[in-house]
């Protein structure tokens, strides 16, 4: 299996090449030349296999230059029940007829990004052993990837992470959760902005081939293809858990802010995976619910990018997105690039409404997507709770009311599950009235002592700091 860049760069690399890479060369995202398709016998096949056996199988389609024990070893060594809390690790819950919710926040920090990240971990610290080198990770956070990333890495042999966030934007728990960490590999960059400057900053870097190879910058992200490879498990367990033996067509709805998440959904259904609708969820930015309604995806700048109560969607820049778009232009690179690198760079814009293509988003590869507010947010956590006895995170709350609008009869509809609501506990106490329940482990995290460091949205400093730190 060899890899290729979004904006038309065809040099082929394998998967370790850029698993400690992130963006190819020239700017792009790697995908694979080709997706592995899976048939009903295969599906058949697997259909029984505990979370980290399937993991491998779906994994060694993609991953031929590690040796077939070693990544089966590091598959079971990743998805355990006692890293994720349930033998299932995604179990699905029926919430009511044919409507689902696909557990995904059962490990270490209570977010679906764990889901990936310990993986990543794994990976990482396996492939820098094998080469005797070292990994300066660059991250930037909304609130959940942070510390998923930080979780997964420290202590890690070979590995230091730079992750970036955007100051005051994320919610107490969340800061607590990654600045409380006192690791000497760990470092937290709070960013005087919103997510896109870290974002930004996260490129500009890797854009810097000279930095990036004197200093061994690495991504994180759900730019890095590997994150997102494991991703596309979760949607095969979740398949296999709503249709039962019989099989039959499901649809996903996922809350998104950077279209990784979704963006993983799509993998899966382009390997033959009998998925009907993948629903992106928004909250009050909504670059990417515009894009599907309209065929206009207009970038947001900060002062546009509204402060929400579901936080890790308050992008208007996203990054996955155009992998998706290299697909639906027929895997045109050069066109990819006009429209990313040259048309997004002079407008903040780029319209594919009369080009024939748009229509392929739904009809081809089974878009749909829809908005959520506050309001909205607030209503679906008070019936959620009242009808079923099921606490939900505000995040989940918004693709909950989104799957509503797109449930079709005799199609499971599985909202991915995508945090727990301990992590935004003052919407909760907000809707209804109390704390949600606390893990022990996480008791008192708040008033922990915290080790981060504010700087401007500057990707100089950023890197300048990152140069003071790997003396």
């Amino acid at each position: 299996m060899r890899y290729i860049s979004t904006r038309g760069d065809q040099t082929p690399r394998r998967f370790c090449e850029i698993l400690l890479e992130g963006l190819a060369p020239d700017g792009g995202l790697y995908l694979p030349e080709r997706y592995p398709q899976v048939d009903a016998a295969t599906l058949a096949q697997w259909r029984e296999l505990p979370y980290h056996e399937l993991a491998f199988q779906i994994l060694s389609l993609y991953i031929d230059d590690i040796p077939a024990e070693d990544l089966r070893a590091l598959c079971a060594k990743t998805y355990t029940a006692e890293v994720f809390g349930d033998a299932d690790i995604t179990p699905l819950r029926e919430l009511e007829d044919g409507l689902y919710l696909q557990g995904l926040s059962n490990g270490p920090t209570l977010a679906f990004k764990d889901m990936a990240m310990q993986l990543l971990g794994n990976l990482f610290e396996y492939e820098l052993g094998r080469r005797g080198e070292e990994l300066n990770i660059l991250g930037a956070t909304s609130g959940d990837t942070g510390s998923a990333a930080e979780y997964a890495m420290r202590g890690k042999k070979g590995v230091r992470v730079f992750m970036t966030s955007p100051d005051g934007r994320m919610s107490p728990f969340q800061q607590a959760q990654m600045f409380s960490l006192q690791d000497a590999n760990i470092h937290n960059l709070a960013i005087a902005g919103v997510f896109d400057d870290c974002q930004d900053i996260v490129k500009a870097v890797s854009n810097d081939l000279a930095f990036k190879r004197r200093y061994r910058i690495g991504t994180v992200n759900s730019i890095n293809w590997a994150r997102l490879l494991a991703q596309v498990v979760y949607y095969f367990k979740g398949w296999f858990l709503a249709t039962g033996p019989q099989g039959g067509e499901v649809s996903f709805t996922v809350p998104s802010g950077n279209f990784g998440n979704v963006c993983a959904g799509h993998v899966a259904r382009m390997m033959g995976l009998p998925i009907r609708k993948l629903v992106v969820a928004t909250n009050e930015n909504d670059v990417l619910d515009e894009f599907f309604r309209t065929g206009v995806y207009r970038v947001r700048g900060s002062a546009d990018t509204h402060e929400t109560s579901s936080p890790s969607m308050d992008i208007s820049k996203a990054s996955n997105f155009e992998r998706f778009v290299f697909d639906l232009l027929g895997r045109d690179g050069s066109r990819t690039r006009s429209l990313f690198h040259d048309q997004i760079a002079s407008t903040g814009q780029f319209d594919l409404s009369a080009d024939p293509v748009f229509a392929d988003a739904a009809g081809k590869f089974g878009f749909a997507s829809g908005r959520s507010t506050h309001a909205d947010r607030l209503a679906t956590i008070r019936d959620t709770d009242r009808r079923f006895a099921v606490l939900i995170d505000t995040h989940t709350a918004d693709g909950l009311k989104v799957a509503r609008e797109q449930v079709e009869p005799g199609v499971p509809m599985v909202v991915l599950e995508t945090a727990l609501p301990i992590k935004f506990a003052a919407t909760i106490v907000e809707a209804l009235g109390r704390e949600p329940e606390r893990p022990a482990k996480f008791e008192g995290i708040e008033a922990l002592p915290k080790r981060v460091v504010k700087l401007p949205a500057d990707a100089e400093r950023v890197k300048q700091y990152i140069a003071e730190h790997c003396a």
